[in-house]
């Protein structure tokens, strides 16, 4: 797995997804880019837009960022079905970016949130696809922006869709008021593009990967992706041996 992270001036969870991927996770094909290339690599296959202050949420979270130059080509590889993960910052900048639907605007409480939240994972696929539906995840969450809002329109299109990927909930699973740390809209934690290529939560799952962290929940999501990946790579195999298979075959 094949994983780029784009670092933002104001990046501050590039290390961490780093660490969770390529020495927590053993995917040692990981690097990042600097906001100013104009190119995200070659033959990526995942890439993460980590949390932080991109440019130090001058204006708006994530507003700044989508000018960078590397954003061009991060739109290109989602536009043609590349996977992108955006995590915190990374998803008010996929937003902002037209890349995911909604905005994040103040928490509700107009306080800095930052403590381990229960969050429950509404859809099992791709970015999840280890993780059966339902399944509750103690994970970190640190933003003091991170109210999903957007219209009735899309938010019905989100849930008819089935692109609410996760959800604050409370120690068994109800989406409760008092479990919703920013008074986002339905207790949304991370949506999916339509597509299901493109994933924001505001979480942080690289910041739940190691036990001695308080919880390894996070590790689910990256391994999740390492099994779609894998499974990927096996079909495009099996899809070569077939057909060199086929060019081999001597006509009787």
């Amino acid at each position: 797995m094949r994983t780029h992270i784009v670092v933002f001036p104001g990046s501050n969870c590039d290390h961490d997804a780093m660490h969770a991927v390529k020495n927590v996770l053993g995917e040692h094909d990981t690097e990042f880019v600097w906001h100013k290339d104009d190119s995200i690599g070659k033959n990526v296959d995942l890439v993460i837009l980590p949390g932080g202050f991109s440019y130090g949420d001058y204006l708006r979270t994530g507003a700044i960022a989508k000018f960078s130059p590397v954003m061009k080509d991060v739109i290109r590889f989602a536009n043609n079905g590349g996977m992108v993960l955006g995590i915190c910052n990374g998803f008010q900048v996929l937003c902002e970016s037209g890349l995911l639907p909604g905005v994040l605007i103040r928490n509700a409480g107009l306080k800095f949130a930052c403590k381990e939240v229960n969050l429950r994972v509404d859809r099992s696929e791709r970015f999840t696809g280890d993780i059966p539906e339902g399944t509750i995840l103690r994970i970190p969450i640190a933003h003091g922006e991170g109210h999903y809002i957007a219209d009735d329109e899309v938010i019905a299109d989100l849930e008819r869709n089935n692109q609410v990927m996760f959800r604050y909930v409370d120690s068994i699973g109800n989406p409760t008021s008092e479990a919703n740390p920013n008074g986002s809209i339905n207790n949304i934690a991370g949506i999916i593009s339509k597509d299901k290529n493109v994933m924001g939560l505001m979480p942080h799952p690289e910041r739940a990967c190691e036990a001695m962290l308080g919880s390894a929940d996070g590790l689910k999501i990256f391994q999740s992706l390492c099994s779609w990946f894998a499974i990927q790579s096996s079909k495009e195999f099996a899809t070569e041996r077939r057909e060199v298979s086929s060019r081999e075959a001597v006509p009787i």
